[in-house]
């Protein structure tokens, strides 16, 4: 079980789906009404005093690529990306795309499962674009054709 707060922007949209496409596939997330309310049994991530949240000038998605070494499989402009949105930063061609799709999806989806299902469509596409974009169309075992 993961542990976030409700109503997840960016940063835990993105983190939440890191984690269920390449950390832990069978993830469940709880989303919490305030930090001091995660179970024990919890990992908790972008929040003060979880296990995983903004290291330095790192934001949560970059701290778990890292922490998970996943460098290989997730783009540099992928993180950019998430960095820029949540903090500001160099800004990216696709940020006020990308930006105003999740807030849609985010005034729209009330349910907090159903947001990150919906969000998980948009990394996938995400992490597609910056894989072609690179050259590499071949991650995580897939190629391009599929």
């Amino acid at each position: 079980m993961w542990a976030t707060r409700r109503r997840p922007w960016v940063d835990r949209l993105a983190s939440a789906w890191l984690i269920q496409r390449f950390i832990d596939p069978e993830a469940r997330f709880l989303w919490l009404a305030a930090p001091e309310d995660c179970p024990a049994t919890a990992v908790g991530f972008d929040f003060d005093g979880a296990p995983f949240s903004h290291v330095g000038t790192r934001v949560t998605f970059e701290v778990l690529v890292r922490r998970f070494a996943l460098e290989a499989a997730i783009p540099d402009a992928l993180g950019r990306l998430i960095h820029f949105l949540d903090v500001g930063g160099e800004p990216t061609p696709e940020a006020a795309g990308v930006e105003s799709i999740l807030a849609g999806l985010r005034e729209t989806i009330t349910d907090d499962d159903q947001l990150l299902a919906a969000a998980c469509s948009l990394f996938d596409g995400l992490l597609k674009s910056c894989e072609m974009r690179s050259g590499n169309h071949e991650q995580n075992g897939r190629s391009s054709a599929e």
